[in-house]
């Protein structure tokens, strides 16, 4: 057991749970994009409707938010140690290094990105899982607002919610944040786990850089229609 703890606590193990965790949270993104999409294919909400009521009520769905959620803290966790060692390993800068000769911006910032991202699923959760899944929704127009299928309204939530203009450029900014940090950790996250080949390998990363551009986009085009009225 002490060995297995040394493992994972070694340099070499906590890039690993990284890697893992970034797997797990990538295919996260996808599904949610996804469920997501909905609200642009039908304006009367229950469509969107639908799979929220499925997500809460799937017992194999609820299951995995409670083994996302601890993927998504020991994400942070191992994120901020490595950034932090990462640091304290380097006290000195040397006049002659020259980061930006070496790597790209957002991939020295995904600290800062980070932090932005965890403000953003702060508030995320808050308006939207926690309400769902815990409180309920009866501060919404002075009652529990139900859809034409007597499914919970998070669709109703989403226009209050994303009517207020700070609440928009939150999310517009954090999806800006995790495109940048896509295209840092999803093809890092691909070589953490040893998958290199040399055929393979570039395929991954155009894959990755599409990616780290469509799904924000289409997870900021949302509170951005919804705020202007795009085809609601």
């Amino acid at each position: 057991m002490g060995s297995i703890a040394n493992a994972f606590s070694s340099s070499i193990g906590k890039k690993l749970i990284m890697g893992l965790t970034g797997l797990f949270l990538i295919s996260f993104l996808l599904v949610h994009c996804f469920l997501n999409a909905f609200v642009f294919f039908d304006n009367t909400g229950v469509l969107f409707n639908e799979g929220a009521h499925f997500m809460a009520t799937n017992w194999i769905i609820r299951a995995m938010e409670v083994v996302l959620m601890l993927g998504l803290l020991l994400h942070i966790v191992q994120g901020a140690r490595l950034t932090f060692e990462n640091q304290a390993a380097r006290p000195v800068k040397y006049a002659y290094h020259d980061g930006k000769s070496n790597s790209k911006w957002y991939s020295r910032s995904m600290g800062l990105l980070g932090t932005l991202l965890l403000i953003f699923l702060i508030v995320h959760l808050t308006d939207f899982w926690w309400v769902s899944r815990f409180s309920g929704i009866e501060e919404f127009n002075g009652g529990t607002p139900l859809d034409a299928n007597g499914h919970e309204d998070l669709y109703a939530v989403m226009f209050v919610k994303f009517s207020q203009p700070w609440r928009v450029v939150l999310y517009v900014l954090a999806m800006v944040s995790l495109a940048y940090h896509l295209l840092h950790g999803f093809a890092s996250t691909f070589q953490t786990m040893g998958w290199n080949h040399k055929k393979y390998t570039p395929i991954i990363k155009s894959i990755g850089v599409a990616f780290s551009i469509l799904i924000p986009l289409l997870f900021a085009l949302m509170p951005i229609a919804i705020y202007f009225g795009w085809g609601f």
